[in-house]
C-alpha cells in the first residue's frame, strides 16, 4: 500500500512538472509569434510567367479586378479582355514596411490582354457594308427600310460580331440612305397585236433634208449606229430605209415624238412594227420590237415607253430600226439625230 500511495505521489508531481514546462514553453511560443508579428506581416508574392511581379497582402481582391477586368474591359464595346496568363500566388511572412504594389501587379498582368470588341454588321447578299454599336440601331435601321419599301428588305440581315479590332460605326441616316432602293416601276403591260391599221413600207427614199415643220424628236434609244440609211448589205433586197441602233434586248423604247398610234403588229420583215403619225405628214417607224404596248388609235406623248427591243423579222441581233417618213417618203434619220 504504501508503494503505490508513494507512485502516485510521484506521479502527480512529474505531472505538475509537465504542466509547467509545457505552460512555459506556450508563453515562450506566443512571445515569439508575438515578435514575428510585430516585424512581419503575412503577405503573398506574385509571379507572372515565372518572373516575380511584386507582393499584396489580399490576393482574392488582385484576382477579382483582373477577373471583372477580363469580363468587362474599361472601354466601350469590349465584350470582353483575353489575358493568356494568370498570375500565380505564393504566401510569405514580410518585413512590416513591405509595400503592397498590387495596383502595379494588375496593370502589369493586364497590359498582355487582347481586347474583342462586340458590335453589329449590316450586311447586304450576304456582304458586311457597315456596323453599328448596338442591335437596337440594326433593329432602328431595319424598320425604318420596312417604312420606306425598299426594294431590298429580304436581303438587309445583320450579325454580332466578336473581334478584336474595332470598325468605324455609320450613323443610321447614313445607312438608311445608303442602303434604301427603290422598288421599280411596273413595267407595262406586254400586249402582242397582230396587226391593223394602215403602213406605207414602199423603198420610195430621198437622201436630201426636209423640214419636218412643227415636229421636233428625241432619241427613242441610246445605242451604238450599226447600219445607216441607204446601206446595202446580203439581208436586204434593198437599200435600207432606216437606221438602226444596236442595243441590248428589252430596252424600253419611247416615242419620238408625239403622235396617234396608225400601225402596231406584226409587218413581215420588219417583225413587230409600230407606226406614229405626227403632225406636218411625219411618220416614225420602230421595227424588229420584242413587245408593242400601245395599239392603233392611242395617243402617246413624246417620250412614252411604247414598247421594247428586239430582234423580230428579218434581224440578227437586238436593235431598233428607226425610219422617218415625210408624206410616205423615208429620209435619212441622222438628219435629225444620232448625229
Amino acid at each position: 500500500m504504501f508503494t503505490i500511495v508513494t507512485l502516485f505521489k510521484n506521479i502527480v508531481i512529474h505531472l505538475r512538472s509537465w504542466a509547467k514546462m509545457l505552460f512555459i514553453l506556450i508563453i515562450g511560443l506566443s512571445i515569439i509569434v508575438f515578435s514575428i508579428f510585430l516585424v512581419y506581416k503575412p503577405m503573398y508574392g506574385v509571379t507572372l510567367d515565372g518572373e516575380f511581379i511584386g507582393y499584396t497582402e489580399d490576393k482574392n481582391d488582385l484576382q477579382t479586378k483582373i477577373n471583372e477586368y477580363m469580363s468587362a474591359g474599361d472601354g466601350d464595346n469590349i465584350a470582353f479582355v483575353e489575358i493568356e496568363t494568370l498570375p500565380d500566388y505564393d504566401m510569405c511572412l514580410m518585413k512590416k514596411e513591405t509595400a503592397d504594389n498590387k495596383d502595379d501587379i494588375y496593370n502589369k498582368v493586364i497590359e498582355s490582354g487582347v481586347p474583342y470588341y462586340k458590335y453589329y454588321a449590316i450586311l447586304s447578299k450576304g456582304e458586311e457594308k457597315y456596323y453599328v454599336s448596338t442591335y437596337e440601331e440594326c433593329e432602328s435601321i431595319k424598320n425604318e427600310l420596312k417604312e420606306k419599301d425598299s426594294n431590298n428588305l429580304d436581303d438587309i440581315t445583320y450579325t454580332i460580331k466578336y473581334e478584336t479590332e474595332l470598325k468605324e460605326f455609320t450613323d443610321k441616316e447614313t445607312a438608311v440612305s445608303a442602303l434604301y432602293e427603290k422598288k421599280p416601276e411596273p413595267k407595262p403591260v406586254v400586249k402582242r397585236y397582230t396587226g391593223s391599221g394602215s403602213v406605207n413600207t414602199s423603198f420610195n427614199v430621198d437622201y436630201n433634208y426636209a423640214s419636218l415643220g412643227s415636229v421636233s424628236l428625241i432619241h427613242p434609244v441610246s445605242g451604238r449606229i450599226s447600219s445607216r440609211f441607204g446601206a446595202r448589205s446580203s439581208i436586204r433586197s434593198s437599200a435600207h430605209t432606216g437606221l438602226d441602233i444596236a442595243t441590248s434586248l428589252g430596252t424600253p423604247i419611247a416615242a419620238a415624238a408625239s403622235g396617234t398610234v396608225s400601225w402596231a403588229g406584226w409587218k413581215g420583215s420588219y417583225g413587230n412594227l409600230m407606226v406614229i403619225s405626227h403632225a406636218d405628214g411625219v411618220q416614225t417607224y420602230y421595227a424588229h420590237c420584242n413587245a408593242l404596248y400601245v395599239g392603233v388609235g392611242t395617243y402617246v406623248n413624246q417620250g412614252d415607253i411604247i414598247g421594247e427591243v428586239g430582234s423580230t423579222g428579218n434581224s440578227t441581233g437586238p436593235h431598233l430600226h428607226l425610219e422617218i417618213r415625210i408624206n410616205g417618203v423615208a429620209y435619212n434619220p441622222q438628219n435629225y439625230l444620232y448625229n
